[in-house]
């Protein structure tokens, strides 16, 4: 969740006055520092790999200027590296809301359509052309993985170890980069100001909003549907010793809560998900790898909900939350930054068990 004064964050539960600002920025050169736009909203998921995206409608022409990019390769909505900088703005408290990099822009009539995604498109779209040997660490494999392209901060409370020289990536660049998270124990996000922060993959179960069905517009929907498709209750990581010789870990869904916990009516042996990885050289790393996955696997099996609420461009995917009582994270969002861009903020959450 995005940090906001007393007095802003205070606004948020009433009528506020709320502004758009836009940059466009091509390496250190600032392009435009404020581009027109009429309407604007965020879309994010966190199963995508690329999890967030931007859509702006922008004048083709105002106060003089043509924002249709053409055939201009340094135009500020032109897509050969440009980065829109977005800045919302509450009660006249300006904040950061992301850094995304422009995908396309379309005249349509009078308007440009500019459709732009979050940075780690980047790092999707960089397949690797020959194969990747760590030489260092995993803080260190996983920042020639990602930079330049992106800046790391790695949380402190991580504990860094040696990466195997066995290690062998060939072309997914960003697989690489989720398999080195998950048997790491580690988690990742880019923040609002454009780094990557790496931090431990603990499920937070502290609140950080709060939802209540028929509260200030707020309609609660449950939605999805039931089925066995990829319904996990054990996983398996796997690795190899410095001998050798194969070490494993296991993590039980145990949860008394978890229909599908494991021992429970769901099926009374066990359901595994495999998780190999070169990464894991002792039974304590692939322990914890497979906790990781799990926790994961679980969060994304969780029960959901559909909310819609008054906007609050403060909230942000991954933020936990009670909805009805209910501890729940937000793995979907819709955000429109402008009144008339939407209606309404939309999210989709997972009740965590």
């Amino acid at each position: 969740m995005i940090t906001l004064s007393d007095r802003a964050t205070s606004a948020l539960t009433r009528s506020y006055r709320t502004a758009v600002s836009v940059e466009s920025w091509l390496g250190g050169d600032l392009l435009a520092e404020s581009i027109p736009v009429d309407a604007a909203s965020e879309e994010g998921d966190r199963s995508g790999r690329v999890p967030e995206r931007v859509t702006l409608v922008v004048p083709r022409r105002d106060h003089g200027t043509d924002w249709s990019p053409g055939t201009d390769p340094l135009h500020p909505l032109a897509a050969n590296g440009q980065r829109l900088h977005v800045k919302l703005a509450v009660e006249g408290e300006v904040f950061a809301r992301g850094r995304f990099l422009i995908g396309s822009a379309a005249v349509e009539g009078d308007a440009v359509t500019v459709e732009a995604f979050g940075l780690l498109r980047l790092i999707d779209e960089a397949r690797l052309i020959s194969p990747y040997q760590p030489t260092g660490t995993l803080a260190s494999t996983l920042r020639g993985l990602v930079e330049p392209a992106l800046s790391i901060v790695v949380d402190p409370l991580l504990i860094d170890r040696a990466a195997p020289s066995t290690i062998n990536y060939d072309e997914d660049r960003l697989g690489a980069v989720l398999e080195l998270l998950d048997a790491w124990g580690a988690d990742a996000y880019v923040t609002p100001d454009g780094y990557l922060s790496v931090i431990p993959a603990a499920q937070s179960t502290t609140p950080v909003f709060v939802l209540t069905d028929g509260s200030g517009g707020t309609v609660v929907q449950a939605v999805g549907t039931s089925t066995r498709e990829a319904a996990y209750n054990v996983v398996v990581a796997r690795g190899t010793a410095s001998d050798g010789g194969q070490v494993q870990g296991t993590a039980f869904d145990l949860s008394l809560s978890s229909p599908k916990r494991f021992g429970g009516p769901f099926n009374p042996l066990p359901v595994p998900y495999f998780f190999p990885s070169p990464l894991l050289t002792t039974v304590d790393q692939a322990g914890l790898a497979a906790a990781t996955v799990l926790a994961r696997l679980q969060r994304q099996a969780g029960r959901e909900l559909e909310v819609t609420c008054v906007p609050n461009p403060t909230l942000q995917l991954g933020d936990v939350g009670t909805v009805n009582g209910e501890l729940v994270s937000i793995e979907r969002l819709t955000l429109p930054y402008l009144p008339g861009s939407g209606d309404g903020m939309r999210l989709g959450v997972r009740v965590l068990a």
